[in-house]
């Protein structure tokens, strides 16, 4: 690749969209506080489908991505899209696994995390130094008992899929016409209703582990969001319709907190809705975030708020919904009895996020920005 000198402008920012990532996000933790309650039974969770909301950041992710770099490729680098992409994402992930080692042996439980309490520190702090850089790790290397490529924070396995699909895109897929696009994104969107409607379990729950069944998840659940955000970016084919981001956020709320629909004996028919989601409402929610309009200072503020936020709480609040899993199980806690605790989670991650936001995030960005990233034009 050669060396390319010319500034990088900058471009309108998608205020929307960055507060219906931040709306998401809350609503991820208060799924997984529910997901406790319901000892882990899919057809009695509450906020059921709080999980799609990581398909909803992959459609976010990609339509961000081909709108911020599609044009800029003729005055940028790979390795610069790289930079960039590292810039925005790894500090958090690197917070993201220090809290969870911090927080790693007050999750000790013998009828949930058994392996926690015969742990030694200098495999917890190894399993840390790797998931600094998001390496998975296999099975063998657990040190929970979940089976998580990332023991001490699992979400961050939607981060590595993350990275391939950027790795994709700066390699191959910003090279494709729409046209090539298009029959990329059908197919994958005909393997996202293959698991889901004809496969056996009926919803896109996993991609977190090491094997070869998670990574058919993984890979299902990033290909058609990511590269239809793509699509839908360079189509520009938006929706404008007034109040859009409290609407989008009532839809994707709604869509998020449905209960799941039929039983173990028709799985077909969730299937089917996390299909319609994800392949249709999905993109169509994104396409009208990006084609509103904030009309008043309050909407602004809220969505910059909760654009800020989005990351740093969805990172960094699992370690707490590891304590609180063992804590609910342990002592065998009903909802009317933990709800409190519960809503304490939820309030905590909320002000952990912000806090690593404003003394550790914005800083550590702003430096690697100064010191490594091309200087941006008005």
């Amino acid at each position: 690749m050669s060396s390319v000198t010319t500034d990088i402008k900058p471009k309108k920012h998608y205020e929307i969209l960055d507060g219906l990532r931040g709306v998401a996000a809350i609503l991820v933790v208060a799924f997984h506080v529910f997901e406790t309650f319901a000892l882990g039974n899919r057809f009695e969770q509450i906020i059921n489908h709080g999980y799609l909301a990581v398909d909803f950041f992959f459609l976010l992710s990609g339509f961000v991505v081909a709108y911020a770099y599609d044009d800029r490729w003729v005055k940028m680098t790979q390795w610069e899209f790289y930079k960039r992409r590292l810039i925005r994402l790894q500090p958090m992930v690197i917070m993201g696994m220090i809290i969870g080692a911090a927080l790693f042996y007050f999750q000790a439980s013998d009828t949930v995390f058994p392996q926690i309490a015969g742990t030694p520190v200098w495999k917890v702090i190894l399993v840390m130094l790797i998931g600094f850089t998001l390496i998975p790790l296999p099975p063998s290397a657990d040190i929970r008992g979940w089976g998580e490529m990332h023991s001490l924070n699992g979400p961050a396995w939607s981060l590595f899929f993350e990275y391939i699909a950027n790795i994709l895109y700066a390699v191959l897929f910003r090279r494709f016409s729409n046209k090539v696009l298009s029959i990329f994104v059908l197919v994958f969107a005909v393997m996202v209703v293959n698991y889901t409607v004809f496969g056996t379990k009926g919803d896109v729950i996993g991609g977190w582990s090491l094997n070869a069944e998670q990574l058919n998840v993984g890979f299902t659940r990033l290909l058609y969001p990511f590269f239809a955000g793509i699509l839908l970016s360079r189509l520009g084919k938006l929706i404008h319709i007034k109040g859009a981001f409290w609407a989008c956020s009532i839809l994707i709320t709604i869509v998020l907190a449905l209960p799941r629909f039929g039983d173990e004996n028709t799985l077909w028919m969730n299937g089917l809705y996390e299909s319609f989601c994800i392949i249709l409402i999905f993109p169509l929610i994104v396409a009208i975030g990006a084609g509103g309009e904030i009309k008043n200072a309050f909407s602004l503020k809220i969505c910059k708020i909760l654009g800020d936020i989005s990351y740093p709480i969805y990172i960094t609040h699992y370690p707490l919904i590891y304590w609180f899993t063992a804590w609910v199980i342990d002592n065998k806690i009903t909802m009317e009895d933990g709800y409190l605790v519960g809503i304490g989670v939820v309030v905590t991650s909320i002000v952990i996020a912000y806090l690593c936001l404003k003394l550790y995030d914005e800083p550590v960005r702003n430096w690697l920005q100064n010191k490594f990233q091309k200087r941006v034009v008005a």
